[in-house]
């Protein structure tokens, strides 16, 4: 912890009417207030960032405490029961100046400054819902953060993070390894979104140290839960089944993947992920060896390993009669564009029946939903505490 800066306010007091040298009159006036004194935990120009700022005073108690970094961004923070220190809710961040100013209950002023040290390391993060989800999403989207660099203080970079919601959605956060094998924290609802649920996430992580000196910066984002809306495969009838609001709307005959070996689809819960649109689809990156490459229209991404919701003209003999695919779901091109024209980012896609591989791991997409309300509160750094939004 950095030396105690230590510092006094000058005062007028109020004297008598007498002019006596002692500030009071000869009949015992009041004496002289001693001046305001507070010490802070961080002082100088070379300050450790990842700490919160504590003001002590010497005598007396702390009315209010101010502290501010040179943007104009105040550390929110609290006074203690007994009045005589106050400590921010949130550390100091590296590379800013910061002002403290402190006042007592007599009114006294007292302020000093310091300056933290840059950041040597940057944890980047990666945040979904992003930009590419337009603002609306389905009722199976997690709120997930990917850090690009190991975090080692998962409680303390959690305590940061913080979801509201418009109708007080229960859930809670989660750690495992994504898909990358980098670290990642979602925050998954008890139950699905209930549609039209406004949610905004603060990531006040400015100033927390994830590990080995490795800071992130602040995020803020928010979206909407769109239409509930559920894409229901059946490997036994061979039908996806599309249900709107718990109403199936239209049944797809489909073709999904090869029984028996790597070329099964993945069963469980997942969760639409992206529109790709038209892409390359190279068997060779998902490790199937060249059996196919070719351009494939109205892709939707169910997993990083590769599964995909896609159109398969190819393959038209078998919709409805016979799983053959390399473990993506495919259709007709107009039962696919149909549903790449109606679906959004964060449906939930659901496969059962017999032949599949299992379930994919749970940073392979988003397969928290495969997991119990208590499995999933006990990924929390927390001790599983759930939390309202």
């Amino acid at each position: 912890m950095a030396g105690a800066a230590l510092l006094a306010a000058a005062l007028t007091a109020c004297s008598g009417g007498s002019g006596s040298p002692g500030g009071g009159d000869a009949k015992g006036g009041e004496a002289k207030k001693k001046d305001m004194a507070i010490s802070v935990n961080l002082a100088g120009d070379q300050v450790k960032a990842g700490e919160p700022v504590k003001v002590t005073l010497a005598d007396g108690k702390l009315a209010q405490v101010k502290v501010t970094d040179a943007k104009g961004g105040e550390l929110p923070g609290k006074i203690s029961d007994d009045g005589r220190t106050w400590t921010s809710e949130r550390n100091a961040a590296p590379g800013s100046e910061y002002k403290v100013e402190a006042q007592n209950t007599d009114s006294q002023s007292a302020s000093t400054q310091f300056r933290t040290t840059a950041a040597d390391k940057v944890n980047k993060v990666t945040i979904v819902p992003g930009k590419a989800s337009g603002g609306t999403v389905g009722i199976a989207q997690p709120i997930s953060l990917v850090f690009d660099n190991p975090v080692k203080n998962k409680a303390e970079v959690e305590k940061q993070l913080k979801v509201t919601t418009s109708n007080n959605t229960e859930g809670s956060w989660g750690w495992f390894k994504d898909y990358t094998g980098n670290d990642r924290v979602d925050w998954r609802p008890k139950e699905y979104w209930k549609p039209g649920t406004e949610v905004k996430v603060q990531m006040n992580l400015n100033g927390v140290d994830s590990g080995s000196g490795l800071f992130a910066r602040d995020y803020n984002t928010e979206f909407k839960i769109g239409k509930d809306r559920r894409l229901e495969v059946d490997l036994d009838t061979k039908k996806m089944s599309v249900v709107e609001d718990g109403r199936t709307v239209r049944t797809i005959p489909v073709s999904a993947g090869t029984p028996g070996g790597k070329k099964a689809s993945w069963s469980g819960k997942m969760v639409l992920m992206t529109k790709e649109g038209t892409i390359r689809m190279d068997s060779q990156t998902v490790g199937l060896g060249d059996s196919y490459d070719k351009m494939v229209d109205y892709s939707m991404r169910v997993t990083w390993s590769g599964m995909y919701i896609h159109a398969a003209p190819w393959n038209t003999g078998n919709f409805g009669r016979v799983n053959s695919s390399s473990g993506c779901v495919g259709m007709s091109d107009a039962d696919a564009k149909e549903l790449f024209a109606e679906a959004q980012i964060g449906d939930l896609v659901e496969v059962t029946g017999e032949g599949s591989k299992g379930q994919a791991e749970i940073g392979n997409g988003y397969g928290e939903w495969n997991l119990t309300w208590d499995q999933w509160k006990a990924k929390s750094a927390l001790n599983g505490a759930p939390q309202t939004g």
